[in-house]
């Protein structure tokens, strides 16, 4: 089939507002290409493609050749040019990434490029990705989401999974199961605004610190020990002081999950981006962490010397946990049901510079997917009112408009930065309307450009929430907002009004 034909089903699951329709219009290709083809189609559409780590960037894609007038690539063969480039390796690697990439999107019409990019930069807006694929291919396939939503659990490879359901049916996806060294996809949590929201769903409740680190699971098998991150990436030689705890245990076989994080000599976590970095580091790992030590805490237990735990209550599953491992290497707990005991919890792990809690439900099971109501975090939302000052024109899907906004909060004459002061960069959290409505909006403030970015009038006064802030030397304040996502446009308020730069150098002072 032509890489077309998935192009056109892809677009249209992104405009599809419903779920149930979006998964019909994926499953129905899906059939089309058959048991052959299939498979690779969704690794293009599940975002698998982007973690083959071929190397490419939003920066690679900003200068696209010429689309072509006619489709003519096809999937099978669109897979095999992507394995090409992940396997560029060495001496002008990136030059040759470069020269393969622009080959393949040159034979690409526009449909095609659009969907090639939002794969390869994570911009693919069709819905949920695992989620929404996994459940086309249970349709196509004609097994249980259920079945399928396991057997991603376990393989981690929706490429794999996706051969097995069209081939070999609702049996070759029971097959898959947890191998102790093989990383499974890990359990993820819903959000709830504060502790009593999430209470009204889950009572009596665990609730765990919500620590600013790693995610990390650890697999040990006799003497090995492996540790993988949350996208499935074996980090072992990196982490020796995680390898070294875990060998540490009483036990023969293990699968843990926790998080890794860096601690300052008082206790508290450091800025997210000194672990990020640690462990993003492949250089020396003894002098690393002689450096900058981290500290592993887990909150789960998946297997214990030969037995699967992922199917019993998290209760049983955390009771294995405390018999297994010493208070020293996991995450505090309390069990309550009572609203102020929880925030009181909340407050002390709040105190010691955590991000929340994580609230969870002592009767359920380990379940990788989707973000169901097993788990739900709760951490304090912070927003600025910060003011737009340039935007970078999209790519994939928002090629055309202008994307990646500017922030910047208002300097003054003691700090000498200047009357704007850039805090990062966000294309988070915009819809199509508010790209449309912002596109036009900065155009007609426009002051400069250059061939990514249109420089605008500082007018737009934005609402930004963040997690965070961090010490940045890119940017004059030396700070810089952490997943920062826009939540509207403050029509409302003129720059005049915007936060101050000595305002969130006090947020930073206070821990945040």
């Amino acid at each position: 089939m032509l890489l077309h034909r998935l192009a056109l089903a892809s677009r249209a699951a992104a405009e599809e507002p419903a779920r149930n329709a979006k998964t019909a219009l994926l499953a129905a290709c899906l059939r089309e290409l058959g048991p052959e083809e299939a498979p690779a189609a969704v690794a293009l559409l599940s975002g698998e493609s982007r973690r083959q780590r071929i190397g490419v960037g939003p920066a690679a894609l900003r200068d696209l050749p010429p689309p072509a007038d006619r489709p003519s690539l096809g999937v099978r063969e669109t897979e095999d040019a992507l394995a090409v480039l992940a396997a560029v390796h060495g001496a002008g690697a990136q030059a040759e990434r470069r020269r393969l990439l622009h080959a393949l999107l040159g034979r690409a019409t526009a449909e095609e490029q659009r969907l090639l990019t939002g794969a390869l930069v994570g911009e693919l807006r069709q819905g949920a990705l695992d989620a929404v694929v996994g459940d086309a291919v249970a349709k196509a396939a004609d097994v249980p989401a259920a079945d399928v939503r396991r057997a991603l659990m376990f393989r981690g490879s929706a490429r794999a999974v996706a051969e097995a359901a069209l081939t070999g049916g609702a049996p070759a996806l029971r097959a898959f199961g947890l191998e102790v060294g093989r990383p499974v996809r890990p359990m993820l949590a819903a959000s709830a605004p504060d502790v009593a929201a999430a209470l009204e769903r889950i009572s009596p409740a665990a609730l765990e610190w919500k620590l600013d680190g790693i995610r990390v699971q650890v697999h040990r098998d006799g003497d090995d020990v492996a540790v993988f991150t949350r996208s499935l990436d074996d980090i072992t030689a990196r982490v020796p002081e995680v390898v070294e705890a875990a060998a540490s245990l009483p036990l023969r076989s293990a699968v843990l999950d926790g998080e890794a994080l860096a601690l300052a000599p008082d206790g508290r976590p450091r800025p997210f981006q000194v672990t990020s970095a640690r462990t993003a580091s492949r250089q020396d790992p003894e002098r690393l962490c002689a450096e900058v030590p981290l500290h592993v805490l887990f909150f789960d237990l998946l297997h214990r010397d030969g037995e699967d735990l992922l199917d019993l209550p998290g209760g049983r599953r955390w009771d294995a946990l405390g018999q297994a491992l010493p208070s020293g290497l996991r995450v505090p707990r309390t069990v309550t049901g009572d609203p102020d005991e929880a925030h009181a919890f909340l407050r002390g792990a709040l105190g010691r510079g955590h991000e929340g809690v994580v609230v969870k439900d002592p009767d359920a099971p380990y379940a990788a997917g989707r973000r169901g109501a097993g788990w739900i975090k709760v951490k304090p939302r912070h927003t600025l009112d910060l003011v737009v000052t340039a935007a970078e024109w999209g790519s994939g899907r928002r090629r055309g408009l202008l994307s990646n906004l500017h922030l910047a909060a208002r300097g003054g004459e003691a700090d000498g930065l200047g009357p704007w002061v850039m805090l990062g960069k966000t294309f988070k959290g915009l819809t199509d309307d508010l790209l449309a409505w912002q596109t036009r909006e900065l155009l007609a403030r426009e002051v400069d450009r250059s061939a990514s970015t249109v420089h605008v009038r500082p007018e737009l006064v934005v609402e930004i929430a963040f997690d965070g802030l961090q010490r940045s030397p890119r940017y004059p304040a030396g700070l810089a907002l952490r997943f920062a996502r826009v939540l509207r446009y403050r029509d409302d308020k003129g720059p005049a009004e915007a936060d101050t730069v000595a305002a969130v150098r006090e947020l930073a002072a206070e821990g945040l």
